[in-house]
């Protein structure tokens, strides 16, 4: 166990001045907060997209292509991947660009998305439109919930599911829930998005392999793996109580390179939360965390605690754990605690209502 120290995730200071180009890059936006979205734009756009376009150039020779090949890949999914992905997340909850200039909100989801596999607004749809709203309950289509959260077999079930019929999930959610726009919104980034797919393949089959097609796959992986772990440990008996039901993974440098993605509790709690608040808000709410349970880890992320489920290394989970107001009295009982957040919890009987 560890007892909770001092917080080293990033938060926002006040430079004591900016560039002449840093002062107009803020003039666009509605938060001065989110400046490093916009450079992590502009590096993804000079170098992903021209990588992208000199991989479907006809007659391109294999000495450069093969390098080109592999130099996106790594970039896409080593280097950008993450931060893009929680960017995207971020600014999906908070607009990025002022309502002047609110036609370069299309940018990330509309023209940068597609080459990390992110087909436009679906991810804006699922997110806001289904999993805040219900919160990884009964009706939330991605819910972990009726899932044996240490198992493989569980994992490798949620994520086909997803994959193969995730997409009709969602569209018969909206229809249910008479959320037509969304429903417009979502089915239309899927289909255009394949519809890209399968046109560019006549044209280039293996560019189009590498620029869109195992980015998609990749991204789903990730985005299925990443719920899974964020809503591994849940108390069965409170499932919808934010302090339980999501965990926090604090002082990583995952935390550096994805806008403090670690603190999920304190994001579900309240969504609209700048990613630069959220250290402050988990000391503020430190009472809410210990009176409620809550799961937090030090000095690891969601990709630790993915693996050491799935290999049920609850010991290693228990070094990293958060003695928050020095709850438990040894790492045993807090193997024991972890382990019973991770049970399957069955489905709610509807009751029988008398005629």
């Amino acid at each position: 166990m560890k007892s909770l120290t001092a917080l080293t995730d990033p938060t926002y200071r006040e430079p004591a001045q900016r560039s002449a180009t840093n002062q107009w890059l803020v003039s666009l936006i509605n938060d001065k907060r989110d400046l490093p979205f916009v450079y992590l734009t502009l590096q993804i756009t000079a170098t992903l997209l021209p990588l992208a376009a000199l991989l479907f150039v006809p007659g391109l020779p294999g000495w450069a292509w093969w390098p080109a090949a592999v130099a996106y890949l790594f970039l896409n999914n080593i280097t950008f991947k993450g931060p893009f992905g929680l960017m995207l997340h971020c600014t999906s909850h908070r607009a990025f660009f002022k309502k002047e200039y609110g036609f370069l909100n299309h940018y990330l989801p509309w023209v940068i998305g597609p080459f990390f596999g992110q087909t436009p607004e679906t991810y804006y749809a699922h997110h806001l439109g289904m999993h805040h709203a219900e919160n990884n309950l009964e009706e939330d289509k991605s819910s972990t919930m009726y899932y044996q959260r240490d198992s493989l077999r569980g994992f490798a079930h949620y994520l086909g599911t997803f994959i193969t019929v995730g997409i009709f999930h969602l569209a018969h959610y909206f229809i249910k829930k008479r959320k037509m726009k969304l429903l417009f919104r979502s089915m239309r980034g899927e289909i255009l998005y394949a519809l890209l797919c399968v046109g560019l393949w006549l044209v280039n089959w293996q560019a189009t392999l590498v620029v869109f097609v195992l980015p998609f796959l990749i991204s789903r992986v990730i985005m299925m793996l990443g719920n899974w772990t964020q809503h591994a440990f849940i108390d069965g008996n409170d499932p919808g109580n934010d302090y339980t039901n999501s965990i926090t993974c604090i002082n990583t440098k995952y935390n550096h390179k994805c806008w403090n993605d670690g603190y999920h509790a304190s994001h579900h709690i309240r969504p609209a939360r700048h990613w630069t608040e959220h250290p402050a808000a988990f000391q503020k709410d430190l009472p809410k965390y210990i009176q409620n349970d809550a799961i937090v880890f030090d000095g690891i992320h969601f990709l630790h605690v993915f693996a050491w489920l799935m290999l049920k290394r609850y010991d290693l989970m228990a070094k990293h754990f958060v003695n928050l107001g020095e709850r438990y009295q040894s790492e045993t009982e807090v193997i024991e605690l972890l382990k019973s957040r991770t049970r399957r919890i069955e489905k709610r009987q509807p009751e029988l209502v008398a005629a």
